[in-house]
C-alpha cells in the first residue's frame, strides 16, 4: 500500500506552541503533521508532562552545552514512541461506532481504495467475508508522519558559562537539526525562511540523510519554497553535498499565517504552472549533480528511485479549491493551516485566543510589524500579548524581560545581539531617539515604530502551557497568535472529525458566503502589499523603489493574464463560481492599474 491513497492534506507547523504536540492528536488517524524546532525549553517541559501523565519515569535534562540537541532527540523520540503505541491501540480496536479505528476510516477521502474497501465491508453480509476485509484493512493503515519544523535563519549562537562563543554546532538552528537527525524518527525536516548555507552544510554530518541500502530516505529534506528559482538554487547546493530533496513546499507568499515572506509579485497559480512544466528539468538537473556527489561520498543509490515532490499550502479554504490544485498542478498534498486554530482538540489555544479568532473578520486579520525579526508578520487584532504590550508602554515599561533569548538578532548597540523587542535593545533606541530628534510628530512615529514589537518567543510558546496546565512563574501568559487571512472565513470551533469533513467537502465550515477565491485573495492581498509600500515612500520614490513598483507590477499582470486564461480549466468549479472569480480578478485589475497609473504621475 502507498500513502497516496490516504489523506490528501497535511497540518503545516503553526507558531510554536500551537501545534507542537500536534502529532500526539492527529497522526494514529493517517494525518501528517509538522511540529517547530525552535524552543527546546518547551519539548522539555511538555516531555515531563506527557510522561508523568502516563506515570513513566521522567528524567530531566539538565543546562549545558549539549542539552538543547538532547532535548530534542528526547522529546521527538517520545512523540514517536507514543504516536506508535496509540496507533497499536487503533489498529487492536473493533469496528463500532465510536471507535478509534473507525474515526480513522471515516475520515478518510471518500474515493480512497481503503475507503471504498471500508465501506464494502460495512456492507457485506458475509461475517467470514468482513472478517476478512477487516483484517485486510487493519494490515494496510498507517500513521501520519511526525514531520518537524526549522527557521533557517533562527540560528543564534551560543555562549558557554564563561561567555566564550561555541562552535557553529551549537548555535539554535543547528542544535534543532542535530536532535532531530539524531532521533528514532523517520519522517521529514521542513526548512524554511531561506537558505542557510552554514546550517545546510550540517546535514551532511548526519547519516540518516543519505540513502540506505535499498534506496530510501530514514530522514527526508524538504525545502520550504516561494518560487521556482529558489527549488533551482537550494536544491542544486544541495545536491552538490550529496544531498537530496525529496519534497518541495510551495507556500503563498502573503495568503499564509505566520512570518510572510512576499515574493516580488510572483503569485501561486504561476509558480505552481512554473513547477508543473518544468518537473522534469528539475529533477534531471539535480540527479546530474548530486549521482556524482555520491560517489564521491561512497555511497550507491538507484537513480530510478530518486524523484522528489511538490506540495503547496496558504489560503486553501474548500475542498473543490483543494481538488484543482491536486488535479491541475499535480502536488502530493495541500496544507490546511490555519483553520485548525479553531480545532481545539488538534491545537493548542488558549479559551480567550480561540474566541477571538472564532469572531475574526478579515479587518482583523492583518500583516503586522511586530516580529523581532522585521519580516512582516500575520496577527490577529487584541490578542493578549498585544494588550500586554501597549499596558507596559502606558505604564512607561516598554519592551519584554527576553528570557528565552531565541530571535536576537540587533548588533546597534551590543557584540552580542539584541532582541528588538527587548526592555534592553528599546530603552536605548528610545533614549538614541531623544537625543537625535527634535521634531515631536517623527519623535511619536518612531517611538511607536519601536515599540510596537512584541515578545513571540513568548507569545508563541505559552499557550501550550497554558492548555496544558503547566505552571510558568517566570514567564508572562499573554499569547500572541498568527493566523493567515484566510480565517477570516470561518467562525465555528470544530472537532477534528468536522474539519477533515470539510476539508472533503462533505459538510461546510466556511460561515462566510462572501469568501474569495484562494487565487483572488492572494491577488488582493499583494496589491494591498503593493499599496502599503508606496504609501510609505510617499511622493518621493528612488531609483531602486521605481525599479521594484515597475517589476512588482509587471509580475503582478502577468499573473492576472494568467488566471483568465486558466478560469476555464478550474472543472472543480461551476460556471457560476467561475465567473465570479473572473470578475474578482478583472476588478483587481482595474484597481491596479489605477494605483500604477498614480504612481506613474507622481513620478
Amino acid at each position: 500500500m502507498t500513502k497516496s491513497i490516504g489523506h490528501k492534506f497535511h497540518i503545516p507547523v503553526l507558531g510554536v506552541a500551537f501545534s507542537v504536540d500536534a502529532p500526539l492528536k492527529v497522526a494514529k488517524y493517517g494525518i501528517s503533521s509538522v511540529m517547530s524546532l525552535v524552543d527546546d525549553t518547551l519539548m522539555e517541559r511538555l516531555r515531563q508532562h506527557y510522561l508523568e501523565k502516563l506515570g513513566r519515569p521522567y528524567i530531566k535534562i539538565g543546562d549545558s552545552n549539549e542539552a538543547r540537541a538532547q532535548r530534542i532527540t528526547a522529546y521527538l523520540n517520545m512523540v514517536k514512541q507514543l504516536v506508535e503505541e496509540q496507533f497499536e491501540e487503533l489498529k487492536n480496536s473493533s469496528f463500532e461506532t465510536g471507535s478509534e479505528i473507525t474515526k480513522y476510516f471515516e475520515m478518510l477521502p471518500d474515493l480512497s481504495d481503503l475507503k471504498i474497501k471500508y465501506n464494502k465491508m460495512l456492507n457485506t453480509d458475509d461475517e467470514h467475508f468482513r472478517e476478512n476485509l477487516q483484517n485486510e484493512l487493519r494490515k494496510n493503515i498507517y500513521h501520519g508522519s511526525i514531520d518537524v519544523n526549522i527557521m533557517t535563519k533562527v540560528d543564534k549562537a551560543n555562549y558557554n558559562s564563561e561567555g566564550v562563543q561555541l562552535p557553529s554546532e551549537f548555535n539554535d538552528a543547528h542544535a534543532a537539526l542535530c536532535g532531530f537527525a539524531m532521533s528514532d524518527l523517520e519522517s521529514s525536516i521542513i526548512f524554511s525562511a531561506g537558505m542557510n548555507p552554514k546550517l545546510y552544510g550540517y546535514i551532511e554530518t548526519f547519516k540518516d540523510f543519505y540513502p540506505n541500502e535499498k534506496s530510501n530516505f530514514k530522514k527526508k529534506i524538504v525545502i520550504k519554497v516561494s518560487d521556482y528559482r529558489s527549488a533551482l538554487i537550494q536544491g542544486k547546493f544541495l545536491a552538490k553535498k550529496g544531498l537530496w530533496v525529496s519534497e518541495f513546499r510551495i507556500e503563498s507568499g502573503l495568503n499564509c499565517g505566520g512570518h510572510a515572506f512576499a515574493t516580488d509579485g510572483l503569485l501561486l497559480g504561476p509558480i505552481l504552472e512554473e513547477f508543473k512544466n518544468k518537473k522534469d528539468d528539475l529533477l534531471k538537473t539535480l540527479k546530474e549533480i548530486y549521482l556524482p556527489a555520491l560517489i564521491k561520498k561512497e555511497i550507491s543509490v538507484d537513480a530510478e528511485k530518486l524523484n522528489y515532490d511538490v506540495t503547496v499550502q496558504g489560503g486553501v479554504g474548500i475542498s473543490s479549491e483543494q481538488e484543482f490544485l491536486l488535479r491541475y498542478y499535480g502536488v502530493k498534498s495541500v496544507g490546511w493551516g490555519s483553520p485548525f486554530l479553531l480545532v481545539p482538540e488538534v491545537m493548542n489555544v488558549d479559551d480567550y485566543t480561540l474566541q477571538k479568532l472564532s469572531a475574526a473578520g478579515e479587518d482583523d486579520l492583518y500583516l503586522s510589524d511586530i516580529s523581532p525579526l522585521g519580516i512582516p508578520f500575520n496577527s490577529l487584532r487584541g490578542n493578549s500579548k498585544d494588550i500586554e504590550k501597549i499596558e507596559r508602554v502606558e505604564n512607561g515599561k516598554p519592551g519584554s524581560p527576553c528570557p528565552k533569548k531565541f530571535l536576537v538578532s540587533n548588533k546597534d548597540y551590543s557584540d552580542k545581539p539584541l532582541c528588538t523587542a527587548s526592555i534592553t535593545y528599546i530603552n536605548k533606541k528610545i533614549a538614541e531617539l531623544k537625543e537625535n530628534y527634535t521634531n515631536e510628530d517623527k519623535y511619536k512615529k518612531d517611538f511607536d515604530k519601536v515599540v510596537n514589537k512584541v515578545c513571540l518567543c513568548e507569545g508563541l510558546t505559552v499557550p501550550a502551557l497554558i492548555v496544558n496546565n503547566i505552571p510558568s512563574p517566570k514567564l508572562s501568559r499573554s499569547v500572541s497568535v498568527c493566523p493567515g487571512p484566510n480565517l477570516a472565513y470561518y467562525s465555528k470551533i470544530a472537532t477534528l472529525h468536522e474539519m477533515v469533513d470539510h476539508i472533503y467537502g462533505r459538510i461546510n465550515l466556511i460561515t462566510h458566503s462572501d469568501r474569495p477565491n484562494i487565487f483572488v485573495k492572494e491577488l488582493g492581498l499583494y496589491i494591498d502589499y503593493l499599496q502599503k509600500k508606496m504609501d510609505e515612500s510617499g511622493s518621493e520614490i528612488s531609483a531602486k523603489d521605481e525599479e521594484f513598483y515597475n517589476l512588482f507590477t509587471a509580475n503582478l499582470l502577468e499573473g492576472i493574464n494568467y488566471y483568465k486564461k486558466m478560469i476555464s480549466d478550474i472543472s472543480e468549479e461551476s460556471e457560476t463560481t467561475r465567473e465570479k472569480i473572473k470578475e474578482g480578478i478583472e476588478a483587481l485589475e482595474q484597481r491596479l492599474l489605477a494605483i500604477f497609473s498614480i504612481a506613474v504621475e507622481i513620478d
